[in-house]
């Protein structure tokens, strides 16, 4: 996983006609259940109001400082932290001073992905850290494929 045009097509294929707290906890509990026994980190937020949150056995504070960090990049850049991330590298660039961010509050490594509504735009952001990056990435967005099938 990584390829800058793979990343693309999924954020244009997991997009959604609505999406609510109860949408977020149903989402929170399926990325709980396909992660396991893997040390992670789970938030759905949208905005500055967390709709989701788990933190499983072997995750830390630090994940959650992660979280946070991920989730400013996808608000920032409208796109996944991971996608940011491989097209800034595809760039020999990093996310940085010289771009108008402290990597202290920002981080273009993969584990958060944008909500997007139909019509509307991003109205939140899933995220999960603990993992590497690409593994991160890839719960995520089979956690959305798994969700968007159910609807």
């Amino acid at each position: 996983m990584g390829d800058i045009e793979e990343l693309e097509e999924q954020e244009r294929e997991l997009v959604f006609d609505r999406f609510s707290n109860a949408d977020a906890w149903r989402l929170g509990c399926l990325l709980v259940e396909l992660a396991g026994d893997k040390p992670v980190a789970i938030d759905i937020r949208r905005g500055t109001q967390q709709l989701f949150h788990a933190g499983l056995e072997g995750s830390t504070a630090d994940n959650d400082a992660w979280i946070a960090r991920k989730v400013r990049v996808v608000e920032r850049y409208g796109a996944s932290s991971y996608l940011v991330g491989r097209r800034l590298a595809a760039k020999g660039q990093e996310l940085d001073a010289g771009m108008g961010v402290d990597p202290a509050d920002y981080a273009a490594h993969g584990g958060a992905f944008p909500i997007r509504i139909r019509n509307v735009g991003i109205v939140a952001v899933v995220t999960v850290s603990g993992l590497p990056q690409a593994e991160d990435h890839a719960l995520v967005v089979q956690a959305l494929g798994m969700f968007r099938s159910q609807r």
